[in-house]
């Protein structure tokens, strides 16, 4: 009702089943699943979307509240997550922040900047990663959280600006997971040692630096 009223056209089902249907059948531009779900859970649709290699946002939506869950849903790919009970308020903004990246991502509001470091390419008009001319398979909010930090390199961010930056929402310590699991994520698809990674460095206790 709250989507509706901000003039979305919403799919809703009950089902997995329905939902792989739609998913299947109808461009989507957002998804807010439900973990606890008839027939595959919302792990299982997130991956299912991935697996397909549809790239737009995914919200967990879920009772549950253990970090294992959480970190589960966003290593499958999903955005971002939100615990019930919760004020649909929230949701709503946290869909339109999900919104905004992904329609950049898909080439409006383009603003001509490229940035080249160490074989590494990252393109904000195109919206595209190259590590050594091979494209780097990025989400939306994967490329932003690199730029955003490539942008400011040398410089240590902090988990919370980094948060607000990107999600677009007030950061709270249980957003510190959120924020880990991305770049776990990112590190792996640029190869990165995780012991010694080249690109983003962790400061413990603080946060993050593009070297």
């Amino acid at each position: 009702v709250y989507l509706q009223n901000e003039n979305y056209n919403v799919y809703k089902f009950y089902t997995s089943e329905e939902a792989i249907k739609c998913i299947d059948n109808i461009p989507l531009d957002l998804a807010v699943l439900d973990i606890m779900i008839q027939g595959k859970n919302g792990f299982e649709i997130c991956k299912y979307i991935r697996d397909k290699g549809l790239k737009f946002p995914i919200i967990m939506l879920t009772a549950k509240i253990e970090d294992n869950d959480k970190i589960k849903g966003l290593t499958l790919g999903a955005d971002d997550y939100i615990t019930k009970p919760f004020n649909p308020l929230e949701l709503v903004a946290r869909v339109k922040s999900a919104l905004r990246r992904y329609t950049l991502y898909n080439g409006e509001n383009k603003t001509n900047h490229t940035i080249e470091i160490n074989g590494l390419v990252i393109d904000k008009d195109k919206h595209k990663c190259l590590l050594y001319e091979r494209e780097v398979d990025l989400t939306p909010i994967e490329f932003e959280i690199l730029l955003y930090l490539a942008e400011n390199r040398g410089k240590v961010i902090k988990t919370d600006e980094l948060f607000s930056k990107v999600w677009g929402s007030k950061y709270f310590e249980k957003d510190n997971n959120t924020v880990m699991v991305h770049i776990r994520r990112i590190r792996e698809k640029l190869g990165e040692d995780t012991k010694n990674p080249k690109f983003i460095k962790t400061v413990w206790g603080v946060g993050y630096k593009f070297e």
